[in-house]
């Protein structure tokens, strides 16, 4: 019987970003086949390019958007978790998945998003925000406080509780706005704001891109390089992260 992977605890929407595979030995290229083969059998979302090799001989690396697993050479057992080089103390992992997050963030077309921008811009940052939820209105409320920082910053509307949510209905409502950082400022704030019938299918898009990101709540915000950093961040802090990120 085919199954998901959203079964082995891994979130997998239907977005493909492409991500370069590390190169191959020859002598392993036969068995990386089957496994793919082994793979495409098992999980109806993962297409044969998502799998590629790992660090690890016996094993392959399996990556759909920012999500990652391991799967042994011989198709037979299946790894979740972060895979950690002592000798270097680097994560191998989340490196991935930041490389990931980099390459999904930077084709977003800066249209497809509500952006917030300085006078001068130091540093660009991509919030998945819920219109209702705490924190991301607390973020919101001191949107000046990151401006001033030099910060720009690039919202995605994430309704954490999915379509069927009253905080979906409000994200399309945002969506369809004339001015949309306008309405999105007033509907954190639980005001009232114009609106109209549009197309509102980005709000899919960015529901679902979320999946790809890795998210585990809101606000997640995405630094250039891909990093992730989940939940609220003052802005003075979120200005220190920012600029070790780059150094």
């Amino acid at each position: 019987m085919t199954k998901s992977l959203v079964q082995f605890g891994i979130a997998l929407s239907a977005m493909l970003v492409a991500v370069m595979p590390p190169a191959v030995a020859a002598g392993n290229a036969e068995e990386l086949e089957v496994v793919r083969a082994r793979v495409s059998d098992l999980f109806d979302e993962i297409e044969p390019q998502h799998v590629m090799a790992s660090p690890v001989d016996g094993w392959y690396t399996i990556r759909k958007g920012a999500i990652v697993a391991y799967i042994s050479g011989d198709g037979r057992y299946l790894l979740q978790g972060d895979l950690i080089d002592l000798d270097t103390q680097v994560n191998l992992t989340e490196a991935s998945r930041d490389e990931a997050r980099k390459v999904m963030m930077s084709a977003i077309p800066e249209e497809h998003m509500i952006i917030f921008s300085p006078k001068e811009v130091k540093y660009t940052i991509s919030v998945f925000t819920d219109v209702d939820c705490t924190y991301c209105r607390r973020l919101h409320s001191q949107i000046n406080e990151y401006l001033e920082q030099g910060i720009q910053v690039r919202y995605l509307l994430y309704p954490r509780n999915g379509p069927t949510s009253a905080s979906w209905v409000k994200a399309e409502q945002v969506w369809c706005a004339d001015d949309r950082g306008e309405a999105l400022t007033l509907a954190k704030l639980d005001k009232e704001f114009e609106t109209r019938d549009c197309d509102a299918s980005m709000v899919s898009t960015h529901y679902l891109m979320g999946k790809d990101v890795g998210l585990r709540g809101t606000p997640a915000i995405v630094f250039e390089n891909g990093q992730l950093i989940s939940g609220y961040v003052p802005a003075l802090r979120l200005s220190e992260q920012l600029a070790a990120a780059i150094e």
